[in-house]
């Protein structure tokens, strides 16, 4: 089954599967089903033509894929040409929600700054 370009896995169920999609988690992807009448519990190769009709005709109301990653990146660089802090933030590549910086902030900042100890130098033996 294929939606918006996206190959969904025909082993999961179908509220599963349809998480593969960008945009779509679990809550949403329980409401897309809901709407488009499809038991939950069904794998992506069980359903039908008609049912899969109704989940296409579902998702084309809603933002997802590529259109709200445009809208993503364009939010983030009107924050960048504001010169808001969260802009800011975003161009240098740290932590735009608060967290802490001088501990932890590994997956934003990059593994490399490594932590030094007290930063004395083992003397030499002689």
């Amino acid at each position: 089954m294929r939606i918006l370009g996206i190959t969904l896995p025909d082993e999961k169920r179908i509220e599963i599967a349809l998480t593969s999609l960008y945009g779509v988690g679990r809550s949403r992807a329980q409401s897309i089903l809901t709407e488009a009448k499809v038991d939950f519990a069904k794998l992506a190769k069980e359903v039908t033509a008609d049912e899969e009709n109704a989940i296409r005709r579902v998702i084309e109301g809603l933002k997802i894929e590529g259109d709200l990653k445009r809208e993503v990146s364009a939010n983030i660089k009107r924050l960048k040409d504001i010169k808001a802090y969260r802009g800011v933030r975003h161009q240098r590549g740290l932590p735009v929600h608060g967290q802490r910086t001088k501990t932890n902030s590994r997956t934003r900042r990059g593994n490399v700054r490594k932590t030094m100890g007290t930063g004395r130098k083992v003397a030499e033996k002689k």
